[in-house]
């Protein structure tokens, strides 16, 4: 097989293998290793481009080989370096006197577990309180496949207790489903923490 052969093959591969593991959001090292491989699959066009005189092929991966190289530094330099700080913080403050730390750009996309450690879901993002910067509620998602279909509910931080494992709460996955799910509108407050697994809210506070 040929130099240009070859880079046929691996250049629509590297690029469909880069895109689901960017679009699945695993954290900043596999968001990182899919632009590596899109860089790959970008210089595969460009071999295939330059043997074929295929000029809109060639302008078009040069300048992709450029926001991938970019993408590469971004999720594997920067983000990386943020995601290690944070991990660090939380290592530190779990040994020590101070209160146990957890970053907070790790909430979204956690796992959401059962009092007994299984997955029920995932954390889709926290609410804060504008006043004293306190989580209000978080959102978790469950049932669907790769979002389609997907639930959200709101569950109250008193019944949450955040690991390294994932985010646990006092529901099973029975009880979750049974919440009325949320719609396209969030609430302004709070899920009360004794009716949250029957979608309950607390009162406005006045």
């Amino acid at each position: 097989m040929s130099v240009t052969q070859a880079a046929g093959w691996i250049a629509p591969a590297a690029t469909m293998i880069a895109a689901v593991m960017t679009a699945a959001n695993l954290g900043a090292r596999v968001t990182g290793c899919g632009f590596i491989v899109f860089l790959v699959g970008s210089m595969a066009w460009i071999a295939v481009a330059l043997s074929g005189d295929q000029q809109n092929l060639l302008w078009t991966n040069g300048f992709l080989t450029v926001v991938n190289a970019v993408g590469v530094w971004r999720w594997l330099g920067r983000q990386a370096r943020y995601e290690q700080g944070g991990a660090a913080a939380s290592r530190k403050s779990a040994a020590s006197r101070a209160p146990t730390l957890f970053p907070a750009g790790g909430l979204a996309g956690a796992r959401l577990l059962d009092p007994d450690g299984r997955v029920i879901g995932s954390v889709v993002d926290a609410m804060l309180r504008c006043d004293d910067l306190s989580t209000s509620y978080v959102v978790v998602s469950e049932g669907g496949l790769v979002g389609l279909g997907e639930r959200l509910h709101a569950l109250a931080v008193a019944g949450l207790t955040v690991t390294d494992e994932g985010v646990r709460c006092e529901l099973a996955q029975a009880d979750l489903k049974a919440m009325t799910p949320l719609g396209s509108e969030w609430p302004a407050r709070a899920p009360s923490a004794t009716t949250s697994g029957a979608g309950g809210f607390e009162p406005a506070p006045d």
